[in-house]
C-alpha cells in the first residue's frame, strides 16, 4: 500500500509538472509567431490548466474506470469553486473588472446546465460525449474570437501579458512542449492505476476516489497559481483561469468517459454531486456577476464558499 501511494504522489507531481512545462512552451512557442497574449491567455493558458484533468480523464476511460473520469471532471469544478476560490477570496477579496470575464460566466453557467442535463439520467451516452467534445472546439473558437475583440483597457489584458513567458527560443519552446506530451500521459497511468488501487484497498468507490483525492491533487496547481495571482494584483486572471479550466472541465474532461467508456453512472454522480456543482456555479455567477460596474468576491463570500467544501466532505465520507 505504501509504495501505491509514493507512486500516486510521484504521479501527481510529475503530471502538475509536465503540464506547467507544457504550458510555457506552448505560450512561448505562440508568442514567437505572433500570437496576441490575449488569445494565449484564454485558450493555451486555459486549456492547459485543465491539461491534467483531461489526461486523468482519458487514461481512466481507456482503463475502463469511466466513474473515476466523471468524479474527476464534477471533482475538480467543486474544488475549483468551493476550496481554491475560497481560499483565495478568503485571503484578498477578488475585483472582477475584466468585460471578458462578464461574458464567460454566463457561458459557465450554460455549460454547466448543459452537464447536468446530460448527467440527470444516470447515464453518459458516446452521443453526449461527442456533443461535449464538439462544444468544447466551439468555445476554444469563440474565446480566440473574444479575444481579438476585447478592449484595449480591459485588466485580464495587462494580466495576462504578464504572465506570457518572453524570450523563449523556438527550440526550447518545442523542447518543453514535447517533454509535456510525453510526461503528460505517462505520469496520468501511473497516477489512476494507484488511485484505483487504494480506491479497492480502502473500500471507496472510483467516482469518490474521482471527487476527492485525484480532483484535489490536480486543483492544487490551480490553488498555488490563484494564490500568486493575487499577490500580484492579477485578480481578473486568478477568476479567469478557474472559469476557464471550470468550462474546460465540463466539455473536455467530461466529453472524455462519454466517447470513450460510454455507460451507466455511479447513482450518487447523478443524485448528488451534479447539483453540488450546480449549486456552486449559480452562487459563483451571483457572487461575480454583474451587469456594469465592478463587483467584489469579499472574504465572507469566500468563507462561505470554503465551509461549503468542507461541509461536502462530510457529505461524502459521513
Amino acid at each position: 500500500m505504501f509504495s501505491q501511494i509514493v507512486i500516486f504522489l510521484v504521479g501527481l507531481g510529475v503530471l502538475s509538472w509536465s503540464a506547467d512545462r507544457f504550458v510555457y512552451g506552448a505560450s512561448a512557442l505562440a508568442k514567437n509567431i505572433g500570437i496576441s497574449p490575449m488569445m494565449i491567455g484564454l485558450t493555451i493558458v486555459a486549456m492547459g490548466s485543465s491539461a491534467p484533468e483531461i489526461v486523468v480523464s482519458a487514461m481512466a476511460s481507456v482503463n475502463g474506470n469511466m466513474n473515476t473520469a466523471v468524479g474527476n471532471a464534477l471533482g475538480s469544478n467543486i474544488t475549483n469553486i468551493a476550496l481554491v476560490l475560497g481560499i483565495t477570496a478568503l485571503l484578498k477579496p477578488l475585483t472582477v473588472a475584466s468585460s471578458t470575464l462578464r461574458r464567460e460566466l454566463p457561458a459557465l453557467l450554460v455549460i454547466t446546465l448543459i452537464a447536468v442535463a446530460f448527467l440527470f439520467d444516470g447515464e453518459l451516452a458516446s452521443y453526449e460525449g461527442l456533443i461535449l467534445i464538439v462544444l468544447f472546439i466551439f468555445v476554444l473558437a469563440m474565446m480566440g474570437y473574444l479575444s481579438l475583440q476585447a478592449e484595449k483597457n480591459d485588466p485580464l489584458l495587462a494580466e495576462t501579458e504578464e504572465e506570457i513567458p518572453a524570450d523563449v527560443p523556438n527550440h526550447m519552446a518545442l523542447l518543453w512542449i514535447g517533454v509535456g506530451l510525453v510526461l503528460l500521459p505517462l505520469s496520468a497511468h501511473f497516477l489512476v492505476d494507484s488511485a484505483v488501487f487504494m480506491a479497492r484497498y480502502f473500500g471507496v468507490s472510483d467516482l469518490i476516489i474521482g471527487l476527492t483525492i485525484i480532483a484535489l491533487g490536480t486543483s492544487l496547481p490551480e490553488l498555488a497559481a490563484c494564490i500568486a495571482g493575487i499577490r500580484k494584483g492579477e485578480d481578473d486572471l486568478v477568476l479567469g483561469n478557474i472559469i476557464g479550466s471550470n468550462i474546460f472541465n465540463l466539455l473536455a474532461v467530461l466529453g472524455m468517459p462519454g466517447l470513450i467508456a460510454p455507460g451507466l453512472l455511479d447513482a450518487d454522480a447523478s443524485g448528488r454531486d451534479i447539483w453540488v456543482m450546480l449549486a456552486l456555479t449559480v452562487a459563483l455567477f451571483f457572487f461575480s456577476f454583474t451587469m456594469k460596474g465592478k463587483r467584489r468576491i469579499s472574504r465572507f463570500e469566500g468563507g462561505l464558499l470554503l465551509l461549503s467544501f468542507i461541509a461536502y466532505q462530510f457529505l461524502l465520507f459521513g
